[in-house]
């Protein structure tokens, strides 16, 4: 089991192409860590931001009657991946691992099984 801290180390050096990383509370909008980013990339803004994505997305499964649940949203820019993933499972409720990817330098099948692999291992 990894704390926050060392999930969020792992999703930084261990995906290539990673630029910034944050572990956020989507019932709140508050980033319970964030680590990379920077001036052109504020991930406390971007944690808000995604919040409303996932809130958005829920509504409207809802909406359309729609069976099961979010694994991942992806969005894509001209030279970025925003990486979404909800956090399922004990204890992740209300949580998701946000990723953002240097498109040029990064493998997204890869960075998403990675992903996968690092929510099955977090412990809030």
């Amino acid at each position: 089991m990894a704390n926050v801290e060392v999930t969020l180390k792992e999703m930084m050096a261990g995906i290539e192409g990673a630029l910034g990383a944050a572990v956020v509370d989507y019932t709140s909008g508050m980033a319970l860590g964030t680590l990379g980013g920077g001036k052109d990339l504020d991930l406390n803004v971007a944690a808000a931001g995604n919040t409303d994505v996932i809130r958005a997305k829920v509504r409207t499964m809802e909406h359309l009657g729609l069976n099961g649940d979010v694994e991942d949203i992806l969005i894509t820019l001209s030279h970025q991946y925003h990486v979404i993933r909800l956090i399922a499972g004990r204890g992740g409720n209300g949580l998701f691992l946000y990723l953002v990817l240097d498109k040029a330098r990064s493998n997204l099948a890869m960075a998403r099984h990675q992903l996968k692999r690092l929510e099955e291992q977090l412990e809030v």
